[in-house]
């Protein structure tokens, strides 16, 4: 579906936003663990409103190069993130990595580190994971907010896996579907469902049990996969084969 010329307009305050930030890394002004300026300030250097700045410094945080701590500020992540090296979104466009490949990476990576993080995630963890699930309930009704708090869920579960090779290569595919996401987010009609499920597995984590959190992840992130259409092609034309059967069979019999 092409995109209408709003959906350009937020893109390219979005990355205005992040270029901006980009610039101000790479020439030394922000340096990790910076504070960023005042949302207005930062705004008007930027001749943009405060709804695009924040909807830019949430693409940030979703993709690690910014941490928003509520009711504190908004500072640069530790350790300077490194815009010059290829995405894996740029390495799928050049080796035609398919979505649904994506999808089943996560699968495979999400649900063990939900039972290593269930294993050996720590207090501060399980605090970190509540406040996003109690976020994720109060930005139901603004999707690309919702899909912000979900990320760092997400993120939080990694890092309580005590394995940051694993944490890294998990960050590394979750952020090239993000902007996927982000553009489909919007049409998402089953945000309050997928809070439920991610407090099931903060639940489960929280309570130690290892394999209930590995199943619920991969239960979560399955359905997830098939609310945004990116199934395995021989899964999607098994279910089309299997629907087409029962059209079949339900037709009366002329004969």
């Amino acid at each position: 579906m092409p995109l209408s010329m709003q959906d350009l307009s937020n893109s390219h305050r979005t990355m205005q936003v992040v270029n901006h930030v980009r610039s101000l890394i790479e020439n030394g002004t922000l340096q990790p663990g910076d504070k960023i300026p005042p949302e207005r300030e930062f705004a008007r250097s930027l001749k943009i409103s405060r709804a695009s700045l924040r909807t830019g410094i949430g693409y940030l945080a979703a993709m690690g190069v910014m941490k928003i701590r509520h009711g504190v500020g908004t500072f640069v992540a530790d350790g300077p993130p490194d815009f010059g090296k290829a995405s894996l979104s740029l390495m799928g466009a050049l080796h035609g990595f398919q979505m649904w490949q994506m999808f089943e990476a996560r699968i495979i990576l999400e649900s063990s580190l939900a039972a290593l993080a269930a294993e050996r995630g720590k207090e501060g963890h399980h605090t970190a994971m509540a406040e996003e699930v109690a976020e994720m309930f109060a930005t139901l009704d603004m999707p690309t907010d919702y899909l912000i708090h979900d990320v760092l869920f997400h993120r939080i579960i990694a890092q309580a896996s005590g394995n940051p090779i694993l944490a890294a290569v998990m960050e590394t595919v979750t952020s090239s579907m993000y902007d996927k996401r982000r553009k489909t987010v919007e049409r998402a009609t089953d945000l309050r469902e997928s809070a439920e499920m991610h407090r099931e597995i903060y639940r489960a984590i929280r309570a130690r049990k290892r394999d209930e959190a590995k199943v619920l992840m991969e239960k979560h992130l399955r359905l997830a996969q098939i609310a945004q259409g990116v199934e395995r092609p021989t899964e999607r034309k098994a279910k089309a084969d299997a629907a087409n059967g029962r059209h079949a069979r339900s037709k009366p019999d002329k004969s």
